[in-house]
């Protein structure tokens, strides 16, 4: 399998493809149109070096994807929102966006500290009368943070919207699948492949999760607020240290790491569906818009 360096994500009935600054967006419209926005997207801190630096580096691409996914979100929601006022002036819709994208991405970061780092510690301390083992409470908060995210995985896969998005992500994941196989991008081939991909985003997650519980077990301080403030602290280093080996396992081939990877990929089990066909063409439509995959293929060939 050869590494191709795209990467995506699901959005409302379609799908979000990146590769390198460019990255597309195909929806299918609700008359069934397919339709595809193709932009460049330099990210924060373009072209400091802290962008190509270990671990810190992860922390940038994590902001990154937020703040992009939310953008493209936004954009593949647009299609399905009545539209009430067509008259607002064009430069004062754009700057209102921005700033609400802004708030959303804040307030989504801060919901996400609270609800998987900050509430399983609070609910660790409530066992702090039965044991006053660090290690035992340390491990306990990271089996609570692994149960709260796998229960809200479970609950938001209840909603339609969420099934179909998932169904997306699916065929995100077997579009890039299939070229990294060496397979001609058609329908029939995409359908073939897996709907599992190591560099996924729920495995970012499940690595942050465990990485979380040695972090933690390192923390050494009586004080309840210092324990608190150093769970916040060290959410970019974890996330910075998930985002190495998942860059790792996207092109390691070796069986450790592919081993440490299961778990990840069990989890993509709940947040991927099956995709129909009509949502691999819409897969299809985004990675042709950014990725050459007939010269991609031409020179795994020759390689």
């Amino acid at each position: 399998m050869k590494y191709s360096g795209i990467g995506g994500q699901a959005v409302m009935e379609g799908v979000m493809m990146k590769n390198g600054t460019q990255y597309a967006v195909a929806v299918r419209k609700p008359d069934g149109e397919i339709i595809v926005q193709k932009k460049e997207y330099r990210g924060i801190l373009a072209g400091r070096a802290v962008r190509k630096l270990p671990f810190l580096r992860g922390v940038v691409n994590f902001l990154d994807s937020m703040v992009l996914g939310m953008r493209t979100l936004a954009y593949s929601a647009s299609f399905y929102e009545e539209r009430q006022d067509e008259a607002i002036d064009e430069q004062k819709k754009k700057k209102r966006e921005t700033v609400e994208m802004g708030v959303l991405t804040a307030v989504s970061l801060g919901a996400a500290i609270v609800l998987f780092m900050l509430l399983p510690y609070f609910i660790t301390g409530l066992f702090k009368r039965w044991t006053d083992s660090q290690l035992l409470l340390t491990v306990l908060e990271g089996a609570l943070r692994l149960g709260i995210f796998f229960a809200y995985i479970v609950l938001i896969s209840r909603l339609e919207d969420i099934r179909r998005e998932f169904m997306y992500h699916g065929a995100e994941h077997k579009c890039i699948n299939c070229i990294e196989h060496g397979m001609e991008l058609t329908v029939n081939n995409v359908r073939k492949c897996s709907r599992l991909h190591k560099r996924c985003g729920t495995s970012f997650l499940f690595f942050v999760v465990c990485i979380s519980i040695v972090f933690f077990m390192l923390i050494r301080t009586d004080s309840a607020l210092m324990r608190v403030v150093a769970r916040i602290l060290l959410v970019p280093v974890i996330a910075g240290c998930a985002y190495e080996f998942l860059r790792l396992a996207g092109k390691s081939e070796n069986a450790l790491v592919h081993l440490l990877s299961r778990p990840g990929l069990a989890l993509q089990k709940l947040t991927t569906r099956e995709p129909d066909d009509a949502m691999i063409e819409v897969g299809i439509a985004s990675v042709e818009a950014v990725f050459d995959w007939k010269a991609y293929l031409k020179d795994d060939g020759k390689s």
